[in-house]
C-alpha cells in the first residue's frame, strides 16, 4: 500500500523546526501547514530556540497491524531522512502516534545515518533517551495555561465548569490535573463518543 504524507517546516529563524507527526485519515496539506505555523508561534511565545514544523500521514492507524504500522513509520522516515535532523527539523508524536512509533522512527533514522541519533526525535521511549515527563507534558502545559487564566481573571475552580474534547494523552492529563485542583469536569468526549453530567 502507498500512503500520502507531508512534512512542513514553517520558519527556522529561531532554530531547528520542531513539531509532531500525526497519523490520521483526514490529514491534508493545508492542515499541516497551519499546524506548523502554530508551532512557530508556540515556540516563540515560550522563548525556546525552535521554529515550527509539523507532519502527517493520511492513514487510519487503527486499521493497521503492528507490523504494518512499523513499516509505515520507518518508510516515512526513509522519505524524510534528508530533511530532518537535530540541527534541521525535530519530529515528535502527535495525533495517533506515540513513543513506540517515535522509537521506530529514531531507529530508522539512526540506521540511515549509520550512527545512533537519539537527538533526531522527541517523545521516544525512556530507554531510547526519552524524557520522564513527556507523557503528561502537553496536558500539563494546557493545565498551566488554565491556571494562568485563573490568576488573570481571578477565578476559583468552583467558578468554572470544564469540558474536555479529546480524551487521549493530553486530554486525560489536563482533566486529571484540573479535577485534582477542584475543577468540575462536566463533559468528556473522544472520537467514539462522549459523556455529559451537569454536576460533574
Amino acid at each position: 500500500r502507498i500512503f500520502e504524507g507531508y512534512r512542513v517546516r514553517h520558519d527556522d529563524t529561531r532554530g531547528p523546526t520542531k513539531g509532531g507527526i500525526r497519523f490520521h485519515p483526514q490529514v491534508h496539506l493545508g492542515e499541516v501547514q497551519a499546524l506548523a505555523f502554530w508551532m512557530t508561534c508556540k515556540c516563540a511565545v515560550v522563548g525556546i530556540p525552535f521554529g515550527g514544523g509539523k507532519g502527517g500521514v493520511i492513514v487510519n492507524p487503527k486499521e493497521l497491524s503492528r507490523m504494518e504500522l512499523e513499516r509505515l513509520s520507518r518508510g516515512f522516515v526513509q522519505q524524510l531522512a534528508d530533511f530532518i535532523g537535530p540541527d534541521t527539523d525535530i519530529p515528535a508524536p502527535d495525533v495517533y502516534t506515540n513513543s513506540m512509533i517515535m522509537g521506530w522512527m529514531m531507529d530508522e533514522y539512526s540506521t540511515i545515518q549509520r550512527r545512533r541519533s537519539p537527538d533526531v526525535i522527541t517523545g521516544k521511549p525512556i530507554p531510547l533517551g526519552g524524557s520522564l515527563g513527556r507523557d503528561d507534558a502537553t496536558g500539563r502545559g494546557a493545565y498551566y495555561c488554565i491556571k494562568e487564566l485563573e490568576r488573570i481573571n481571578e477565578w476559583t475552580p468552583e467558578d468554572v465548569r470544564v469540558a474536555v474534547q479529546g480524551f487521549g494523552n493530553a486530554g486525560q492529563h489536563v482533566a486529571r490535573l484540573l479535577h485534582a485542583d477542584g475543577y468540575r469536569c462536566v463533559a468528556i468526549s473522544d472520537s467514539k463518543g462522549g459523556v455529559y453530567r451537569k454536576d460533574g
